[in-house]
């Protein structure tokens, strides 16, 4: 069973060690002004931070059984249900709904590009992946910039930019690119207001 956990480790969509919370820490891989698809400029080129990438499909039922319901409850604890209904009122529930399916093909994607590539995973989650706070600390600091919060940073910092790439090609051809734009604008949404709810700062 931990072969499968660890092969799930560049599946999602997350992200960066708590170390990563200080973007300044990692300016020198960092390209502000290369041009981004769904958000401001700003570009990862970095080793991916594998262990909290792995944190966050455990947290979300594992490799097999990732359910992007599951992760957000396992984030926001009881908060989970009233951040849903809010994410369903700014986005509509067909925009929530197509997020919670892309979020799912995003970690199956990465697990079949990564086990392609022959990438080397690590053997252990980072944070806990039963601790809801640290976990969305961690990824919340997996897109931190000079700039402030960017959801494409956090994704690069998940699995490397090329792999973040090359999903996101992949999304575009399965549901496309409005599908694709919806994914990331609401878990940005998210991710904002999981910082919200825990009190953490860009």
């Amino acid at each position: 069973m931990k072969s499968r956990y660890l092969a799930a480790l560049a599946c999602a969509a997350a992200l960066a060690s708590p170390m990563l919370a200080h973007a300044d820490a990692m300016s020198s891989d960092l390209n502000m002004s290369a041009p981004t698809r769904f958000s401001a400029p700003g570009v990862y080129t970095g080793a991916p931070a594998l262990p909290v990438t792995l944190s966050m499909v455990i947290a979300g039922g594992g490799p097999s059984d990732f359910s992007t319901v599951t992760l957000v409850k396992a984030l926001a604890g009881d908060k989970a249900g009233p951040e849903v209904a809010s994410l369903q009122q700014k986005f509509g529930d067909a925009k929530v709904a197509n997020f919670v399916k892309v979020f799912a093909f995003v970690v199956n994607d990465s697990l079949r590009i990564v086990k392609a590539k022959g990438i080397a995973l690590p053997s252990e989650p980072n944070p806990n992946p039963k601790d809801g706070k640290a976990l969305s600390a961690a990824l919340w600091g997996a897109g931190q910039t000079p700039n402030g919060f960017n959801v494409e940073v956090m994704l690069d910092r998940a699995v490397s930019h090329p792999i973040h790439v090359e999903v996101m090609n992949d999304i575009d051809a399965k549901y496309g690119v409005a599908a694709d734009a919806d994914y990331h604008a609401v878990l940005n949404q998210a991710m904002h207001d999981l910082a919200s709810v825990y009190g953490l700062s860009s």
